[in-house]
């Protein structure tokens, strides 16, 4: 707040009821301090206008006479010199507060997000399901073959994260004056917190040394990174260097790839799949043809139509420094009897509230949250490569 101005006199207002009409009197204005008296009062009358009124007045008086009437050039300074209108009273204060963003939080765009389980749970488990036994020739004679199958089970670690806040009195009732409201922020970042580290852990999974909770980078049933080709006019595999052509062909070598991998089970025309690029390349699949105004990225949506486009910027240099791009069926119809799903990400708790306390002078209230990373379910429908 600006500071207080120095209060140079006060009159009650009872005294100003008993005397509704302020009177001075010639003694009131004898002495040699009148002026400054009276301007304690709020009667201010300057020196230079009282030397332009003696030299308008031509009065003839003698040198003795004159001294009357002498009074210091300038009346002196009592407080402490300032500027007249203070800078707080010459701010205008816009509306609202800019914040502070993060990177975006993709893993939910990229595989989706199921929420099963319970926040206390230690483990989720996955069971395969393996069909055992080939046909052979038949004869009359001859064993029947029988039909088996095998199962196992994949687990995955369920980890917890979490994030509290502390409020004071003090704090709140001044945090109130700029109009904001210090639990509700608080609480905002504590919830953020919790998903920057999800999304984390979706990404790059989680050790702890005996764990088992991987990312969408680093499961270990991921295929092997496979190297972009160069570009035939740039020599170099970098789509920033390559032209449209290029680009539109490191997309069908990816889509042939998924093909050839499940043995024709995902056909990349009629399946509803996922073309993960880093935030760095992105905008070159905007490169236009050179024999018209269509693009690449152009091309991909009228070719293959079921196809979606999306980027992360933990994608960048993901691979010993080097971009890498994933493309994947979402679902496969494969006749199990699971969700069908390729990729999952079980979360038993977004956002668990797990109490407050009270004290005398401020509050505490903790949050928390649980994930066990992502699961791929089938490495076939998956292709990774790097080098664009």
């Amino acid at each position: 707040m600006p500071q207080a101005t120095k209060e140079r006199s006060h009159v009650g207002p009872r005294h100003f009821a008993a005397h509704p009409h302020l009177a001075i009197t010639a003694e009131d204005c004898a002495g040699p301090d009148v002026l400054r008296e009276l301007s304690r009062v709020g009667i201010n009358v300057p020196m230079a206008v009282i030397r332009d009124a003696l030299s308008k007045a031509q009065w003839a008086m003698d040198d003795g006479s004159v001294d009357e009437f002498a009074m210091d050039d300038q009346q002196s300074l009592l407080s402490v010199a300032s500027i007249t209108t203070p800078i707080q009273f010459l701010q205008n204060w816009l509306p609202g507060f800019v914040r502070f963003i993060t990177a975006a939080r993709k893993i939910d765009e990229l595989i989706g997000m199921t929420t099963s389980g319970s926040w206390d749970d230690e483990e989720i488990v996955q069971g395969l399901l393996e069909n055992v036994g080939n046909a052979v020739p038949y004869g009359d004679y001859t064993n029947i073959p029988l039909a088996s199958w095998n199962v196992n089970f994949v687990r995955r670690t369920v980890i917890r994260f979490e994030k509290g806040l502390s409020v004071g009195v003090l704090e709140e009732m001044r945090a109130g004056r700029i109009r904001m409201n210090s639990a509700a922020e608080k609480r905002t970042s504590a919830s953020t917190t919790l998903e920057i580290e999800r999304n984390k852990v979706g990404f790059f999974g989680y050790n702890n040394g005996a764990n088992r909770t991987y990312g969408f980078l680093n499961d270990p049933q991921l295929p092997a990174y496979v190297s972009f080709p160069d570009g035939a006019t740039s020599n170099s595999s970098l789509w920033s260097t390559k032209t449209a052509i290029d680009i539109a062909a490191d997309i069908r070598l990816m889509m042939a790839q998924v093909q050839i991998q499940s043995q024709d089970t995902i056909n990349p025309e009629d399946t509803e799949m996922t073309l993960a690029v880093a935030t760095a390349v992105y905008q070159y699949l905007q490169v236009p043809f050179v024999y018209g105004a269509s693009s690449a990225i152009d091309w991909i949506k009228k070719t293959y139509p079921k196809l979606r486009i999306v980027s992360a910027p933990q994608l960048n240099a993901a691979n010993a420094g080097q971009n890498v791009a994933y493309l994947y069926a979402e679902r496969v119809d494969d006749g199990a009897t699971d969700d069908s799903r390729v990729w999952l990400q079980v979360v038993p708790a977004k956002f668990q509230a797990l109490g407050m306390q009270k004290l005398a002078k401020s509050y505490i209230e903790d949050y928390a949250n649980a994930t066990a990373g992502v699961m791929l379910k089938r490495p076939y429908a998956v292709v990774r490569f790097t080098g664009n």
